[in-house]
């Protein structure tokens, strides 16, 4: 089988391989973190220099606890609902579906149309597992997926909100929860603090991405519905830090959790959005 073939400094490049070949590094890790034999087997079908993607220290370990703690929410859910729909916005390569499906769950991969187009070179579709390529604020999809409006939702967005402003993020909760009121949605975010802190880093590399909305509070998208809303109010569920509990591999990064601003500065939050009818 010939390889897929991508230029270095490709855009496209960067910001899905990183996150594949950090994948297939654990894969390498005496006890790994995660197990994700489909990232290892897609690394081995691209023609790109890896070496150029790699993760160092802290940054690799976190990457996969990211993972890890969206793959035990997903595995969660579907433990609860078996015949859930997961709609996964900005799936970029991740193989999520590989690692978590039950057999039974109906699965979106929603991302632009030229990450996308790169999937379906890599990984087939099936009965239970559809591509969307589109912006998740193109409301062309919600038509598709309320096919199912029925059935439980999960919607997962893992390291794509904070690129977006609040007012689209606030926007894209409230539409979710009018068109799937009783649905949950599982997203990673950052205080303004280290949004700031992430700029700076991002503008010292030379790296055009910016990062723009910021999370103070895990309960601020509470105050963006209300009772009388279409689709009830916004209510976290919980809430998840990096450093909020021991994980060998942090090693002395550890400490960090008791540095307020660090400690709980990147977290992972689980709503529900509105009450089901």
């Amino acid at each position: 089988m010939s390889k897929i073939k991508l230029q270095s400094g490709n855009v496209v490049a960067e910001t899905l391989l990183i996150p594949l070949y950090a994948r297939a590094l654990e894969a390498q890790q005496p006890a790994p973190l995660i197990r994700d034999d489909t990232a290892v087997a897609l690394v081995e079908r691209i023609d790109y220099d890896f070496a150029r993607s790699s993760l160092r220290g802290l940054d690799q370990v976190t990457a996969i606890m990211r993972v890890r703690e969206f793959d035990r929410r997903t595995r969660d859910f579907l433990g609860r609902h078996r015949e859930a729909v997961v709609v996964h916005i900005g799936c970029g390569l991740d193989t999520r579906f590989e690692r978590v499906d039950n057999g039974q769950v109906t699965w979106y991969d929603l991302d632009l149309p030229e990450v996308i187009a790169l999937r379906r070179q890599l990984i087939a579709e099936g009965d239970r597992r559809r591509y969307l390529g589109c912006s998740v604020f193109d409301s062309s999809w919600l038509a598709d997926v309320s096919v199912h409006a029925s059935r439980p939702f999960l919607f997962l967005a893992e390291g794509v909100f904070p690129y977006f402003e609040e007012e689209q993020v606030k926007g894209l909760f409230l539409t979710l929860a009018a068109r799937f009121p009783g649905g949950e949605l599982v997203c990673d975010a950052m205080t303004p603090f280290m949004v700031r802190l992430h700029n700076l880093e991002l503008r010292v590399l030379r790296v055009g991405a910016r990062l723009r909305w910021g999370l103070r509070h895990g309960r601020d998208p509470e105050g963006w519905g209300s009772p009388s809303s279409a689709g009830g109010r916004i209510r976290l569920l919980d809430e998840w830090f990096y450093f909020e509990r021991s994980e060998p591999r942090l090693g002395a990064a550890y400490l960090m959790r008791y540095l307020p601003p660090l400690a709980k500065g990147v977290g992972i939050f689980h709503y529900r959005l509105g009450d089901a009818s």
